[in-house]
């Protein structure tokens, strides 16, 4: 051990050993005990629960009180890639695991200003607000609250939306062809609702996604607003870049994930990518 190590330097060690640990351990299997991490790594207790607690934050380690600290359930992953095509089977395989929803809120009720502007509809224009808890492989994932106009949708029921995806339904029974979408990705923290029905503690870090889609012609069909847990999500991109470069330049390439939209400051993303049902 270096005498001069720096405090940066000191977690960084730890940081990589832990890491490394979570790498080697199964899911829902135990790291050694803080005493034995202490002495390998000739630290304090303090400073290595610091660490710890970074990793418990990050989602990578669970606590469980009086029993120890544990590797914890890998991360959903979401794909974005760019559309291979019209159809609105596309972007279903782009999400890890098996996603089912649970309807919790199905309302009909006047868009009021703020929806209203993001749908293009006027305020006193009635819409349905649908409230969905998304989940994979059994655990709750996300909080999805979706805007449409009622006047879009005769028929729909909060059934529908828990034995098929919204955008088939579009398709198939109301010949809505959605083309295009915005989506801003930020992140946030859950509140209490949200807290509940995702089984996180209030004030959880989470992700943020507000998507508006529109059919060819430009009219808005919907605006949704999803929370996803941030200990359980992450989204994965993949570069297309030049093959070779040339005299040190890159000859070509571009993003898969997204593109932005002139003049805006959304991204532009397949409408289809995370519509599993």
């Amino acid at each position: 051990m270096v005498s001069s190590e720096s405090r940066w330097e000191k977690r960084q060690r730890i940081r990589t050993h832990l890491l490394d640990l979570v790498e080697e351990t199964a899911t829902g299997r135990p790291l050694p005990g803080e005493r034995q991490l202490c002495e390998t790594l000739e630290v304090s207790r303090p400073t290595l629960r610091s660490v710890m607690d970074d990793l418990v934050r990050d989602g990578l380690l669970i606590r469980a009180h009086g029993r120890g600290v544990f590797v914890a359930e890998d991360k959903v992953a979401q794909r974005l890639g760019p559309a291979a095509g019209p159809g609105p089977s596309l972007g279903v395989g782009g999400v890890d695991g098996a996603w089912t929803s649970r309807t919790v809120e199905f309302t009909a009720m006047a868009a009021g200003p703020r929806i209203g502007r993001r749908l293009g509809t006027a305020p006193a224009d009635r819409i349905l607000r649908i409230a969905r808890l998304r989940l994979v492989d059994g655990d709750p994932m996300c909080v999805e609250t979706l805007h449409v106009p009622l006047a879009l949708v005769p028929g729909l029921t909060a059934h529908d939306l828990e034995t098929d995806s919204f955008y088939r339904l579009l398709g198939s029974r109301y010949g809505i062809l959605l083309t295009r979408a915005s989506q801003l990705i930020e992140p946030t923290v859950v509140d209490e609702a949200e807290a509940e029905l995702l089984g996180v503690p209030v004030h959880t870090p989470a992700l943020l996604f507000e998507r508006a889609a529109r059919e060819a012609d430009g009219r808005v069909v919907e605006f949704t607003r999803s929370v996803y847990r941030g200990d359980r999500y992450r989204i994965l991109t993949e570069l297309s870049l030049a093959p070779e470069p040339d005299s040190g330049r890159v000859l070509g390439g571009s993003w898969s994930a997204a593109s932005r939209v002139p003049g805006a400051d959304t991204l532009v993303l397949d409408p289809y990518w995370n519509d599993n049902g």
